[in-house]
């Protein structure tokens, strides 16, 4: 990243990216813009993204049309029951030599890529699904006793249904908890649904462009890292996080009703980092309460574990985080009026 820009120039060439990227996946994915902008602000946090929903509405799509954008290796899985952590790290063969001599040698798996598409996820058998979490986490991977470094940028973007249950394998809390955010695509609108048509089924389907590759990702997140937050508004995510926890002494009664767990100090990092590159987007040079509002539901929803009552009332995630929401940026919002007043 060339150090003659200022940081504002830093920022607007940010932004300039960032709208171009949104504006070549929406070329191809109709509607969920909220969608489209979480899932290019976990890219850039360096994050890992979760999208649920029904089949048809743009998952994989979403996700192919971002390597392309991106200008980085691609992979697909579909996990499926017979999926083996072999065929996602890959494994030793046996070579044989030119002089005839046959030694061991590391075939890489689809692991080895930039953006991974784990189609499918909850289909996967828990030893498969493990087998992410290493990769996830500390982007290199474990095969016999040696240890093999991931390109750079690595992203895992995984799909799941959630309407289908039978055959399927819910994601671990730790599995769950390496996504920075969780996305939910519900069904299209009439007026989507139309534009779907005009753009499949009418003149040629729609071409996107590559706007920026791997490096400039890695340059929009040390941006990104540079942005300043208020001493006041980073207590108040960590308050978010910690009331999700129903034993903290600011969780609401929802909280205290339905969840048995909340959110790791994972959920603290990704929802400072997602406010920063929200704030840079709405072109801003500062983290606001707004930002940390806007990206909380992405961050925690799949981070709470309900309790059994909460599972039996078949309780929305979302709702909880509002009520989390609620509870301290409302009540230090009366605060603050109270005190200016």
């Amino acid at each position: 990243m060339s150090t003659e820009l200022s940081i504002g120039q830093q920022i607007e060439r940010f932004r300039r990216d960032f709208d171009a990227l949104r504006r070549e996946i929406g070329k191809v994915v109709v509607g969920y813009e909220d969608v489209i902008e979480g899932v290019l602000t976990t890219v850039v946090t360096g994050g890992h993204a979760l999208l649920e929903g029904v089949p048809g509405v743009g998952k994989t799509l979403l996700v192919e049309t971002l390597a392309e954008v991106l200008q980085v290796s691609f992979q697909r899985v579909q996990f499926t029951p017979d999926l083996m952590p072999a065929d996602l790290l890959g494994t030793y063969v046996v070579m044989e030599t030119q002089q005839g001599r046959r030694t061991f040698e590391f075939q890489r798996g689809p692991l080895f890529s930039h953006v991974i598409l784990a189609d499918q996820i909850n289909r996967g058998m828990p030893k498969t699904q493990s087998a992410l979490l290493e990769a996830m986490e500390g982007q290199t991977i474990s095969v016999s006793n040696e240890t093999f470094e991931l390109p750079s940028p690595f992203f895992v973007m995984a799909t799941q249904n959630p309407l289908e249950m039978e055959g399927t394998f819910p994601l671990p809390e730790p599995q769950l908890d390496r996504f920075t955010c969780k996305f939910v695509m519900g069904p299209p609108s009439v007026s989507q649904i139309e534009e779907i048509l005009d753009r499949t089924t009418e003149g040629e389907p729609p071409v996107v462009m590559a706007v920026v590759d791997g490096r400039r990702i890695l340059e929009m997140r040390e941006i990104a890292r540079r942005i300043p937050i208020d001493a006041e508004l980073r207590r108040l995510g960590i308050e978010l996080v910690a009331a999700s926890h129903p034993d903290h002494a600011r969780a609401p009664e929802m909280v205290r009703r339905f969840v048995r767990y909340g959110s790791s100090p994972r959920g603290a990092q990704a929802l400072v980092l997602s406010a920063k590159v929200r704030a840079i987007v709405e072109g801003r040079s500062e983290v606001s309460r707004d930002d940390l509002s806007a990206v909380a539901h992405a961050v925690l929803r799949h981070r709470l574990i309900l309790n059994f009552e909460g599972q039996a009332e078949n309780i929305e995630p979302d709702r909880i985080v509002g009520t989390i929401l609620g509870a301290v940026l409302g009540d230090s919002t009366k605060a603050k009026a109270t005190a200016e007043g």
